[in-house]
């Protein structure tokens, strides 16, 4: 979700009537902008395992886009995988800007190294948080193709943790003690999704790991 940003200048008013007139329908655009402008009430990613959009954040990685500058924003509607963003898109939540996210890069993205089957501290850092239904964390079947972007048939059916909230907020800075999915070797992708608890919307957040 975006903020709208007003114009830093405003055009000079013109003089008598017509100017009025302008003013007023000036106000008129600024109060529709601003009355169907969405809420920034809700973001976040993961950073732990470290996700693909934090990584461009950091810099660790380059040519990642306007993600670099919003690793938050990854936003799509909820109800994955039956709704959601489309197959091939996923990393970047549905949205054309943040294709990066979703460019495979070879299968060369910087990858977390981490344990099958052993406990795991997943942490999510929260810019503004938000009402919240779960927080569900999927990683990829056994044989996916690093090397291609994400689909949903690349991943495992069932998320291997789900922490419910039931509406409750998260805390800005929160961690899910979990356990590493067993029987998995190798690269392979974590996808977690914040689903939002009053509002369409979920965040989507893709972490490479090695396991």
């Amino acid at each position: 979700m975006r903020l709208f940003r007003m114009p830093s200048r405003l055009p000079a008013r013109p003089s008598g009537r017509a100017g009025s007139a302008a003013a007023l329908g000036l106000a008129g655009v600024v109060g529709l902008a601003l009355a169907s402008a969405p809420s920034a009430s809700s973001h976040g990613y993961t950073d732990s395992p470290i996700s693909r959009q934090k990584l461009c954040a950091n810099r660790t990685v380059s040519d990642c886009g306007p993600i670099q500058w919003e690793p938050q924003s990854v936003e799509g509607f909820k109800g994955f995988p039956a709704a959601g963003p489309a197959d091939g898109t996923i990393c970047a939540g549905g949205h054309p800007e943040f294709a990066q996210l979703d460019d495979p890069r070879g299968g060369a993205w910087p990858a977390t190294q981490v344990t099958s089957g052993q406990g795991y501290a997943f942490r999510w850092q929260f810019t503004a948080n938000h009402a919240t239904t779960d927080i569900k964390y999927y990683v990829t079947r056994n044989g996916w193709d690093s090397t291609k972007p994400l689909t949903r048939a690349a991943l495992e059916s069932q998320p291997f943790l789900t922490v419910a909230y039931n509406g409750a907020r998260p805390a800005m800075t929160t961690v899910h003690n979990g356990v590493m999915p067993a029987g998995k070797t190798g690269r392979h992708l974590i996808l977690a999704v914040w689903t939002v608890h009053d509002t369409p919307m979920a965040f989507y957040s893709c972490s490479d790991v090695r396991f």
